[in-house]
């Protein structure tokens, strides 16, 4: 019984720092959640159903606000339930899943932004082109790819840690992460640390081809004052999220193989939900804010508003 047990249910000791301030942590998680639902789906309709924005950039940011809500439904509902839960477990089966959605969720995230820098980089520095690289056809390709190759990367990462025979159940964390079941393994992982690295390193290459973008971007805008305009209004919002995301996942990574156990479980739980947590709020609201058509779809939609409760 205690080897079914012990085999089949991980314990996420994250959550004993939180036991002082759970009912605080947790309405606070819960206005961040729905937030996060209001923001994205209110900016995925907007985008769905105006026909003016209906481009490339615009579908772009459509599949990056998607994802948003895919990633944090593999996060928050279960957080909040722990929160409120006197025992914090969470199944083989479960976690597996865990880790596949977040962590699927961060390489989509980054696979778009790839595809929003090579979008700037078509309008900005080939705008006579644009209509002809970027055609509804190859759009629909360049997404159907940014889903598929994260997918098929974190299949066959959750594959090689099915495979390990476990001698532990104890995960540092406030939710399952590949590298926290690995290391419970009794048998070698140096597969799952060879594939490991060269998907770490392949979605590095990703931040790599967007710095080399925003290279030429900033050469290019430089030209003109139409130029300049174009870039602070699409380039500026898309590398803060980039940094962000970057830092937040760079952390995590590197700390749970080679941190130091001196850093506080504190800081440990909030640098590893960073990424689940400002990204998929800011994201909307950055872009909603500073791309143009947008904001003004944003702001006839509420004038529209006001005046139907004026002319009521």
């Amino acid at each position: 019984m205690n080897n079914t047990l012990f085999l089949t249910i991980f314990s996420l000791s994250g959550f004993n720092e939180t036991i002082n301030h759970r009912v605080y942590i947790f309405f606070l998680a819960l206005l961040c959640y729905c937030v996060i639902l209001l923001v994205n789906i209110s900016l995925i309709l907007i985008i769905i159903f105006d026909q003016n924005l209906h481009e490339p950039m615009y579908i772009f940011l459509c599949n990056l606000c998607i994802n948003g809500l895919y990633g944090t439904a593999g996060f928050y509902p279960k957080f909040l339930y722990d929160l409120l839960s006197s025992s914090h477990v969470i199944s083989y089966a479960g976690c597996l899943l865990q880790v596949f959605v977040i962590y699927s969720y961060a390489s989509i995230d980054f696979s778009i932004l790839v595809l929003m820098a090579y979008d700037r980089y078509v309008a900005i520095c080939r705008p006579l082109e644009y209509h002809s690289v970027m055609t509804k056809h190859r759009v629909a390709v360049l997404v159907f790819f940014s889903w598929l190759v994260p997918l098929s990367c974190e299949v066959t990462l959750i594959v090689l840690t099915s495979t390990l025979e476990l001698c532990g159940s104890h995960i540092e964390k406030l939710y399952c992460a590949n590298w926290s079941v690995v290391k419970l393994a009794c048998t070698s992982t140096i597969t799952n640390n060879i594939v490991g690295f060269i998907v770490i390193f392949f979605y590095l290459g990703h931040d790599v081809f967007i710095v080399c973008t925003y290279v030429q971007l900033v050469k290019s805008s430089l030209k003109s004052t139409e130029g300049r305009k174009k870039f602070m209004q699409t380039c500026v919002p898309h590398l803060l999220c980039l940094f962000n995301v970057s830092a937040a996942l760079l952390f995590d990574l590197m700390y749970s193989r080679y941190g130091s156990k001196s850093v506080s479980q504190s800081l440990k739980n909030f640098m590893a939900i960073q990424f689940l947590t400002i990204p998929p709020v800011i994201n909307p609201i950055v872009y909603g804010l500073k791309l143009t058509k947008v904001r003004n779809r944003i702001i006839s939609l509420c004038v529209k508003k006001k005046q139907v409760k004026v002319s009521s």
